[in-house]
């Protein structure tokens, strides 16, 4: 059985809020990992963790989503889907961890090839785009002393790319590459990247800077 991803609509995922209505819960999930997203910036939270591991990666998605699910941080139990998309079925999804793991990504094409497989995994039951943007700027940042301006990269042909990736990476990473800023240190270039991440999967209720 494959659950699917969809953002606000039918039942509410469990969660530590006992919230039962799922428009409801996306608006609050908005507001506090916006809020903790924001935190990761500015309070060292992952430099002990290495760039590009999945370690690194359950640290983004605990920090952000603890407050809200049980499963923040674990990898999931169920089989997820999106579209007509089926992410790694769970009794292949620790192997594929592995084989992400071990990727190289000392150039930007690898980093960006570590990236797809990663969104291919998807090893939350929900919160992965999120987490894992932070996570690709994280490796840029420590491995080429860039990051990506989200905020420069239109939804829906970020979405056409990452959905074609699995196949075919050079969209994304053409798209991608476009967007490079040498501004890693930059607050407001962050604080528009993570607007616009969440906008990618539907979240615009709230503005990063006003929380």
């Amino acid at each position: 059985m494959y659950w699917r991803i969809r953002k606000g609509k039918g039942m509410a995922l469990e969660n530590k809020l006992n919230i039962s209505d799922s428009t409801e819960l996306a608006r609050v999930e908005e507001k506090i990992s916006k809020k903790k997203a924001v935190e990761l910036f500015e309070n060292g939270y992952l430099d002990p963790y290495e760039a590009g591991s999945f370690k690194m990666l359950a640290a983004i998605h605990k920090y952000l989503f603890d407050e809200i699910y049980d499963f923040a941080g674990k990898v999931r139990t169920v089989n997820i889907a999106k579209g007509n998309f089926r992410f790694a079925p769970v009794m292949y999804l620790q192997a594929a961890l592995d084989n992400v793991e071990k990727m190289p990504q000392s150039t930007f094409d690898e980093i960006i090839e570590k990236y797809v497989e990663m969104n291919v995994a998807h090893p939350f039951r929900e919160g992965n785009g999120r987490s894992m943007r932070i996570w690709l700027d994280h490796m840029l940042k420590t491995e080429l002393g860039t990051v990506v301006d989200w905020s420069q990269i239109d939804k829906t042909d970020y979405l056409l790319a990452m959905e074609r990736s699995p196949i075919k990476d050079t969209e994304i990473k053409h798209l991608l590459s476009k967007a490079l800023t040498k501004e890693t240190n930059d607050r407001q270039v962050y604080i528009k990247g993570i607007d616009a991440s969440y906008a990618y999967e539907g979240y615009e209720t709230f503005k990063a800077e006003d929380l």
